[in-house]
């Protein structure tokens, strides 16, 4: 039987919050992996992810296809993890999310290599938000040239060092009001070992050829169902006052050009007015984590694990009065 690690798999993106749990989950499996990022002397901490000489990282741009065709050479799988949340100068959705998805999809199909592309839910071709019709975009010319590529949709991600939950968090202990947007907004928040887990079986062969999975964890929430679990966790009791879209997007546009946690930009609020919720359609065809034979880890099992760092008491709780 034919080793893990005579298998080399090619990840692009593998440096960020996503790409470093996938990294981990294929060392883990034994396979050779191959980190393809823009600064991969900046990507020196995922070494000890595996065993020594497991994981090699190269330089590669997906705005640039020579690069990518050099990062991708000898390769039996490739994952692009490549996605951004607000464009910034050359990074723009239809850059990244689109042509860039079309220049990785292109360069496996021409090394024969099979393929995994992550998109989210909510990529639609139709939608007001330019992030999703840009997700749209890339899945359709991920398939047009790689028709067996295996496609991963997960819902918002949460775990350690995410953008999402030590957010609202940051915010949550800098504040004493905390303004909730598309508050009656359904999600369905999965975390990113159960999304790492679900792209390493794919790599194993154990997800469906050209199929389109929806990831979504064990409850659907409100958004303000998960900011009240989230500043609960945090042990801080913020105001919660609800905005309107017209009022968010009005303050969005200044807030686009703010800092860290405090940066919000139209696009996001577009967003946020449309559900993030794992599909009938998905889950009656078994494209979803249950499907793939996980059990998925819920908010509330894991987000205390690493949000204790913002309370106040560290990692006590306070008591109630």
């Amino acid at each position: 039987m034919a080793s893990n690690l005579e298998t080399l798999v090619t990840v692009f993106g593998g440096s960020g919050f996503l790409g470093r749990n996938v990294v981990r989950a294929l060392c883990r499996r034994d396979y050779r992996v191959r980190v393809a990022v823009r600064r991969p002397e900046l990507a020196g901490y995922l070494q000890p992810s595996g065993r020594v000489g497991q994981v090699h990282t190269v330089q590669a741009n997906l705005r640039y296809p020579a690069s990518v065709e050099a990062a991708m050479r000898d390769s039996d799988v490739v994952i692009n993890l490549v996605g951004i949340l607000a464009e910034s100068g050359a990074q723009t959705f239809d850059a990244v999310q689109a042509k860039g998805a079309e220049t990785v999809a292109q360069a496996a199909a021409a090394a024969g290599a099979r393929l995994v592309h992550v998109s989210a839910i909510g990529a639609d071709a139709e939608s007001p938000s330019h992030y999703a019709r840009a997700k749209a975009a890339g899945e359709a010319a991920v398939l047009a040239a790689v028709p067996s590529a295996t496609i991963f949709r997960p819902s918002v991600i949460f775990g350690p060092e995410d953008q999402f939950t030590n957010r609202f968090a940051a915010l949550a202990r800098m504040s004493p009001v905390l303004p909730l947007i598309g508050e009656k907004t359904r999600m369905q928040p999965v975390y990113v070992g159960d999304v790492a887990t679900a792209i390493a079986d794919a790599v194993d062969g154990k997800a469906k050829a050209g199929a389109t999975y929806e990831l979504g964890g064990p409850e659907v929430l409100t958004m303000r169902e998960i900011i009240e679990a989230i500043v609960a966790i945090a042990d801080r009791k913020p105001m919660l006052v609800p905005l309107s879209f017209s009022l968010a997007r009005f303050q969005a546009n200044f807030l686009q050009f703010a800092p860290g946690a405090l940066k919000l930009t139209p696009d996001q609020v577009t967003l946020l007015a449309r559900d993030n919720v794992v599909s009938d359609a998905a889950k009656a065809a078994g494209l979803t984590l249950e499907g793939l034979g996980i059990a998925a880890d819920s908010l509330e099992a894991i987000a205390p694990q690493y949000l204790w760092r913002f309370r106040a008491a560290g990692q006590f709780q306070r008591k109630s009065a």
